[in-house]
């Protein structure tokens, strides 16, 4: 063990003891450190010198020159693979250095493989690598991998066959003996030595590679990128011209001018790259299930170790890739050559019996199909097209109506004012189409077979003709009061709480609340369970991570924007409206647009400008209400420092459903307000009704150029949202499904009309451990509602004032204290009769501890005003 120690040494390798358990592995407490650094000869006294020793083996890779290893498994041997890869270099012009690798330096192992080691000129070692494999055997199994199977009976059992031992691999040598092996026989040296190992540069060893990997057994799935999408079925007597290529065309013709055919062995064709002396670059015909092209190098236009069929490699090499397009245009191609045939045409004598994916419904306005299709999850797939005889138009409506009732229309809907349908705008979002004549007439062509019985000339007799539905027949249906479809009541785009506190997870419809699930983002499967481990991982996510860095206000501010963030989820198990969500800074790159940005790429996100006026602020309202399926609107940018004073929106906040009319039409809807409305802006404040029907989160960065900041948890959040929505998706499910799971316990929060979501999301909330809900609702009402301060102001004055203060005073009266009466919008002074009228709309209201009160003068028939001061318990 000594002399082998000091030769190993002598020729430049890492040598370590190996243990005397059969392991196989390095017999020192760590062996990290000999794969950057040499052990030594005095190392080697230690290990070796008192002749204990069986064992020995070297680091393979860079430290020990730049070795690595060929390894011919023992069953490799068995099953003649050395002498199959050694015709292979011979007949590919790889003989001499087949021979030189097989007798540098050659050990046998005890189980009977052989070991060929030889040293890397021009590049440093590569890895482990697995050049060759084949399925189990069953009398090769072993306890374990039986039970493996019994468990998962789909489960692959490979024995490798050639492997390489490359950088970080170590390797046992001759003349170890003895316990070093499992068998207890030695290892012998075959021939050479480590001063006999041949020098191989990069290119020669890559072949050497190939010729291994070309006995590769293993069989290997085409990828989708090389192969067409899974095909539909086709009519009998129907063949895809990629079908035919593939039965009637070889190889030669399709990669003739880039490989040349160097021999065959069974039913394998080995191939060689044109321009290459010797080796072998591919091989046909080697797989048992389909005659595919295997490629293995990587000077090709061709993707190493993966296979192609004849029409892919074709597809590649006319269209320059295999995306579903080339595919397409390259079967378009073939069909212009005449490979491929149609169906027979056969008249319509019977209704044939039709069935196929189905869509969304939106495709039966455009008859362009791509091949391979799939069918959308969540959505209904009718078995079998349902027929109907149209020729009577009265036959016809109620036969439409019972094919309704019987729910065979996939993705046909009903609202309150018809059929609609479910799609996609060009981003992915969501989208509700509400059915003209022509969206029906165009979706029952597609999803019903509907015919006619015409009189049939040549045999005098009758015949069925393919025919549509009439346009009026689609008006008369749509002009019906209620339709036999499944309800539409909303889109959602992430799991949402049930009513009955289960959740909705499922894509497509869900019968039980007639919502459709559309998510923005993949949606995570969600564990049986929540652990209090998971709630605490989902809170570092969204406290820890996204909103670690905002500036807000208080406490209280972030407590609202979690609170608004949670609030899609829980939106339909909480009936009601929810109040308006203002995100509001103290100057721009505050992080306000940001905040609302995050609600898109979570949920969805619909984007409207700030309306000039009322009017044009109902138009918006209902425009996004009526057709997107966003559940979270925005109004963002308002101008720096208004006044959020609409009765529209005062109306839209505490209204769970819609009345309008359609812009450009004479009809009313109703529409179900299940939205979150979220405005954002520079210094916003409030006046009349929306004070309280605002829940304001509140940024200040306090410091110059916000914007500038670049010290963030998460750097980029936009980058990180977009990598990081369905975590986020799935941490913010998580956080309510504990607080369901722990009682769903609620905690009483006056809010108004919003009280029972108020007090829902301080449950949630208290469950979280997240303070400030509501702790600022005060402060904020009276602090950024200017109509308030502006009447505080002027009652207080009016109260200091000894000559007014505990007497009925007229509105004349009042106008003198100037300072401090408010003003029309122009900023002049109101007249007494609008003063009066503003005091009437605001008496009996406190504006802080001061209110207004009318005592009407029966004698001057007029009124007269009085301030008076709240008194606690009076």
């Amino acid at each position: 063990m000594r002399d082998t120690a000091r030769e190993l040494h002598d020729a430049g390798l890492c040598v370590l003891p190996v243990k005397a358990d059969g392991s196989k592995s390095p017999d020192v407490r760590s062996w990290t450190q000999y794969k950057t650094v040499r052990s030594t000869p005095e190392e080697h006294d230690r290990w070796f010198g008192d002749g204990r020793r069986t064992g020995i083996g070297a680091v393979m890779g860079n430290i020990s020159g730049g070795i690595e290893l060929i390894e011919f498994e023992g069953r490799a041997i068995e099953e003649g693979l050395l002498d199959e890869v050694t015709e292979l270099a011979v007949n590919s012009g790889l003989g001499d250095l087949w021979q030189a690798v097989t007798t540098g330096w050659a050990d046998q192992s005890p189980s009977g493989g052989v070991h060929f080691k030889v040293i890397v000129d021009g590049r440093p070692a590569g890895g482990n690598t697995k050049l060759a494999r084949r399925l189990a055997r069953e009398d090769e199994y072993t306890d374990e991998e039986r039970q493996r199977l019994r468990e998962k009976p789909k489960s692959k059992i490979i024995r490798v066959l050639i492997e390489t031992r490359g950088e970080g691999g170590f390797v046992v040598i001759a003349p170890s003996h003895g316990r070093t092996h499992p068998s207890g026989k030695p290892y012998v040296r075959l021939s050479g030595g480590p001063s006999t190992m041949p020098v191989v540069g990069p290119e020669d060893l890559d072949a050497v590679y190939a010729l291994c990997r070309a006995v590769d057994a293993m069989p290997q799935e085409e990828k989708a990128k090389t192969a067409p999408r899974p095909k539909r079925p086709l009519p009998e007597g129907a063949i895809r011209p990629g079908d035919d290529f593939e039965n009637k065309v070889d190889w030669p013709a399709i990669i003739g001018d880039d490989f040349d055919p160097l021999f065959t062995r069974g039913s394998t064709t080995y191939w060689r790259r044109k321009g290459k002396e010797r080796g072998i670059s591919a091989t046909t015909g080697y797989a048992k299930d389909r005659d595919r092209l295997y490629v293995f190098t990587t000077s090709t236009v061709f993707e190493a170790e993966v296979p192609y069929d004849k029409f892919a490699a074709y597809t590649l090499l006319t269209q320059g890739s295999t995306s579903a397009t080339a595919f397409k245009q390259a079967a378009a191609e073939l069909r212009r050559q005449h490979y491929g045939a149609d169906a027979p045409t056969r008249r319509l004598t019977l209704v044939p019996s039709q069935a196929g994916p189905f869509t969304d419904g939106s495709s039966a306005l455009d008859p362009e199909d791509a091949e391979g299709a799939g069918v959308r999850p969540g959505l209904l797939v009718a078995g079998e097209r349902p027929t109907l005889d149209i020729t009577n138009e009265a036959d016809a409506l109620d036969g439409i109506l019972d094919v309704m009732a019987a729910e065979q229309l996939p993705g046909l809907y009903k609202r309150s004012s018809g059929p609609c349908w479910v799609y996609e705008d060009d981003q992915g979002n969501p989208l509700v189409k509400q059915l003209g004549t022509d969206n029906l007439r165009a979706y029952l062509a597609e999803y019903v077979l509907t015919y006619a019985v015409v009189p049939d000339p040549l045999t005098q007799g009758m015949k069925e003709v393919r025919e549509l539905v009439m346009p009026k027949t689609c008006g008369t249906i749509l002009g019906r009061r209620d339709w036999p479809l499944l309800p539409l009541r909303g889109i959602i785009t992430a799991p949402v709480v049930r009513p009955d506190s289960t959740i909705v997870q499922a894509l497509g419809y869900d019968r039980a609340t007639g919502l459709y699930m559309h998510p923005r983002v993949p949606l995570r499967r969600l564990q049986a369970e929540v652990t209090e481990e998971s709630v605490e991982r989902a809170k570092k996510v969204i406290l820890g991570q996204m909103l670690a860095d905002f500036p807000f206000v208080a406490d209280s501010d972030r407590a609202q924007y979690l609170g608004a963030l949670l609030s899609p989820i829980i939106r339909h198990y909480i009936p009601g409206p929810t109040p308006l969500l203002v995100i509001t800074s103290t100057s721009q790159g505050s992080g306000k647009t940001l905040l609302m940005d995050a609600f898109g790429y979570i949920y969805g996100l619909a984007v409207t400008q700030w309306p000039e006026n009322d009017a044009e602020m109902r138009k918006a309202v209902t425009a996004k209400l009526w057709d997107c399926g966003d559940p979270v609107i925005a109004m963002d940018n308002l101008p720096n420092g208004h006044v959020i004073r609409s009765p529209i929106l005062s109306s839209l906040a505490t209204s769970a459903t819609w009345s309008d009319r359609l812009l450009g039409s004479t009809s009313s809807v109703s529409i179900p307000n299940d939205r979150l409305w979220v405005l954002t802006g520079n210094n916003l404040s409030t006046g009349g009704d929306n004070a309280r029907r605002t829940l304001w989160v509140r940024l200040d960065p306090n410091c110059p150029n916000p914007d500038q900041r670049d010290d963030f948890t998460v750097g980029d959040l936009r980058q990180w949202l977009d990598e990081n929505a369905s975590t986020v998706v799935a941490a913010l499910v998580t956080m309510v499904r504990g607080w369901l799971a722990d009682g769903a316990k609620t905690v009483t929060t006056r809010m108004g009309d919003y009280s029972r979501w108020a007090s829902t999301v301080a449950g949630i909330l208290a469950y979280l451990d997240v303070p400030g809900w509501l702790a600022n609702r005060d402060t904020a009402t009276a602090t950024m509602d200017d109509e308030t301060q502006e009447w505080a102001a002027f009652l207080t004055a009016w109260y200091s004032t000894p000559e007014l203060n505990g007497r009925t005073v007229t509105t004349k009266e009042l106008l003198g204290l100037r300072d401090f009466v408010p003003r029309l919008h122009n900023g002049d002074l109101p007249s007494t009769k609008q003063l009066g009228h503003w005091l009437k709309a605001r008496q009996g209201r406190y504006f802080e501890d001061l209110k207004i009160s009318l005592v009407y003068d029966t004698h001057r028939k007029q009124n007269l005003w009085r301030v008076e001061k709240y008194e606690a318990g009076r």
